[in-house]
């Protein structure tokens, strides 16, 4: 899914991330990835229900969120949430067309990922 070279990784400390990802592996993977780049994490997870409830309890500065989520769910209302919070979105998706309006995501970048795009996104 990802590949990465922790020298070239951007130092993460202080940003609170939340990854709502249905995929429990790439989910893993995220977690890992930021963490280990001095991010706290939120997640992962799979559902937008799931998310908000989060959010309920600690707002992140930024959220990775997949277009598809569990049972065919789609994130586009989550989105929409998460902007009217005032929350970062960067889109992680395996789909070349999403239909997200401008200005809704930070950035939207294509699964698989390099660690080091992600990074850069998630500074802004």
């Amino acid at each position: 899914m990802m590949s990465s070279s922790p020298a070239n990784l951007e130092n993460l400390n202080g940003l609170c991330v939340l990854i709502v990802e249905d995929s429990w592996h790439v989910g893993v993977g995220l977690k890992h990835l930021l963490e280990s780049s001095g991010a706290s994490v939120v997640g992962p997870v799979p559902t937008a229900a799931d998310a908000m409830r989060r959010i309920s309890e600690s707002v992140p500065d930024v959220a990775v969120v997949d277009i598809n989520l569990r049972g065919g769910e789609r994130s586009y209302d989550l989105i929409d949430q998460l902007n009217e919070r005032g929350i970062r979105i960067v889109v992680l998706t395996g789909y070349a067309d999403v239909s997200i309006a401008s200005g809704k995501a930070a950035v939207i970048l294509q699964k698989p990922v390099r660690a080091e795009a992600l990074i850069a996104s998630l500074l802004g």
